[in-house]
């Protein structure tokens, strides 16, 4: 009989310290998902400001060659004529 008790106290132990290590592993499995979440939300933030830079860097670059220069004139020309087959094609989508 003692034997047999010896089993149920052994299993009993194993049982607890599994339990504990599953609560603690649950507990850090949501600390990560949360840590993983606060990353994602930052990862969008910082691509969108990349965006907006990146929008505004174009907009310069765009209002740099349309300003023009004798240098640029060739590129200014190119713009404009970008700009113009642009406009011209949401003008197109805009009429069906």
């Amino acid at each position: 009989m003692s034997n047999l008790n010896e089993v149920v106290n052994l299993f009993e132990r194993k049982l607890n310290i599994l339990l504990e290590n599953y609560n603690f592993l649950k507990e850090e499995n949501e600390v990560l998902y949360n840590k993983i979440a606060d990353l994602e939300h930052q990862i969008a933030k910082e691509k969108q400001v990349n965006e907006d830079i990146e929008n505004k860097y174009q907009t310069l670059k765009i209002a740099k060659t349309i300003e023009g220069s004798k240098e640029n004139s060739r590129n200014t020309k190119l713009k404009i004529n970008a700009l113009i087959r642009e406009i011209d094609t949401c003008i197109a989508q805009l009429s069906e």
